[in-house]
């Protein structure tokens, strides 16, 4: 099938320098093929190997995702082009080498990947690429992304053709230059040891040729490696998303979103060669350090808990101060008793404040208290909804605030201060009135 990259037998402007070779087997390459990396690289320095330990790196698809363009756009990270030749010749593939071509996507800069064929390679087998990676020189850890990632491309051909999983056959997918693409791109996010976070995929539409005909796009094998994958339309006439990249984002991201919480510390760029009618043809990589996980809980927090310990303030100016809290649009707020160092006694004056009230009750704590921080912490809230009822009495008509909702029956709560006022001006005890209002209220919600 072919590539989202748009990728030709050859490309003009490849950077190469001449030097002596490693050899004139698979994937031989020199000192300087390897530099030729660092030359094509403005801005991003080689990163170490497991720099990307403990950080995310981010795959932007805009524009989708190919095997090639995800290599190119990790060595424009600052993964080393030499950790994605020595990988390539470990496989053992004769007659295969990789370069780097410097690439222009409208005004964006970038580096693309060329894979050059030197004779014939016949097609092979799930089983023959198994064998070919299990005897390969690689690391663990490359090795097992390099087999997860062609164990999910051989599931979607199985599925697609309806046989089993030995029996797969490789077309496109078992060409040389998928396998340097799935291996290039295995060995350098074993080389960071980032944890992958992916955006979901754009897919374009249209028909494609390959060699089971004109196929609809998304290609068949596409979409049954993006099983469990987010994806969108893109409505663009163009094949997007290839089935490596498909199979290397699919095995290889731990989540997929539109954009992660994370500091950016590099930004790689790959590009394709096809020109897309509405956006760049590239693949954006960002490496960076999550963000702390209390930014993330601030996020969706529907209130706040402001508090302050105070050991120099009188009862009175206690009370007075969760009045004024009240009054300035606290939901709720009171007073703890503390012992502080060297065991003095003291309070914890708290409030719930919601997030549009919590600059201006933030100032209230600090004016009506002696003290000189506050804390807040955010937290979510659960409420039934209410309404305030108003009910005729004996002693006049007194509200009642009614909260409902799916947590049992009602909850009734005459307000005090009016049944107050009403059993001063009757010359009745509070508590009368209060059961005149339940009485009534009840009656009320019977009906």
């Amino acid at each position: 099938m072919s590539d989202s990259s748009g990728k030709k037998p050859r490309f003009q402007g490849i950077l190469r320098v001449p030097g002596h070779q490693h050899g004139s087997g698979p994937g031989q390459h020199t000192h300087e093929d390897a530099r030729a990396g660092d030359a094509l690289r403005f801005g991003n320095p080689r990163l170490a190997r497991g720099a990307g330990a403990g950080k995310v790196i981010y795959f932007d698809c805009f524009s989708g995702v190919a095997g090639d363009m995800t290599v190119a756009a990790l060595v424009d990270l600052g993964v080393p082009f030499e950790v994605i030749q020595d990988a390539i010749a470990a496989v053992g593939l004769a007659g295969v080498s990789v370069a780097l071509r410097p690439a222009q996507t409208g005004v964006i800069g970038g580096v693309g990947l060329v894979v050059e064929e030197h004779g014939q390679h016949p097609e092979r087998s799930y089983a023959q690429i198994v064998r070919l990676l299990a005897s390969a020189k690689l690391d663990d850890d490359t090795r097992t992304r390099a087999q997860g990632i062609f164990r999910r491309l051989a599931e979607a051909e199985a599925f697609v053709h309806r046989s089993e999983l030995e029996a797969v056959t490789f077309h496109e997918v078992g060409a040389v230059d998928a396998i340097a693409d799935v291996v290039g791109a295995a060995a350098a996010l074993a080389y960071l040891q980032a944890a992958l976070v992916c955006s979901p995929l754009p897919m374009g539409h249209g028909s494609i040729q390959c060699r089971h005909g004109v196929l609809p796009l998304p290609a068949p094998a596409t979409v049954a490696c993006l099983r469990g994958v987010p994806t969108y339309d893109a409505n663009v006439q163009a094949e997007l998303v290839t089935p490596t990249g498909a199979a290397i984002v699919a095995s290889q991201a731990t989540r997929f979103e539109r954009w992660p919480s994370l500091t950016p510390l590099a930004v790689g760029w790959g590009a394709g060669t096809r020109r897309l009618p509405d956006r760049l043809n590239a693949l954006r990589v960002v490496l960076g350090a999550p963000v702390a996980p209390q930014v993330e809980r601030d996020r969706d927090a529907t209130h706040y808990v402001l508090e302050a310990n105070v050991d120099d303030m009188t009862g009175e100016l206690a009370a007075h101060a969760i009045a004024k809290l009240l009054a300035a649009g606290a939901l709720d707020a009171w007073a703890l008793p503390i012992t502080m160092k060297k065991g003095r006694p003291g309070l914890v004056l708290s409030a719930l404040v919601t997030a549009s009230s919590l600059s201006v009750l933030e100032t209230v704590l600090l004016r009506e208290t002696s003290s000189i921080g506050v804390r807040r912490v955010a937290v979510g809230r659960t409420e039934r909804p209410r309404e305030l009822l108003e009910v005729a009495t004996a002693f006049g008509k007194l509200p009642v605030k009614v909260a409902r909702g799916p947590y049992g029956p009602p909850q009734l709560k005459p307000e005090f201060d009016a049944c107050a006022a009403a059993a001063a001006l009757h010359d009745v005890p509070v508590r009368t009135v209060i059961a005149a209002a339940l009485a009534a209220a009840l009656s009320l919600e019977s009906v």
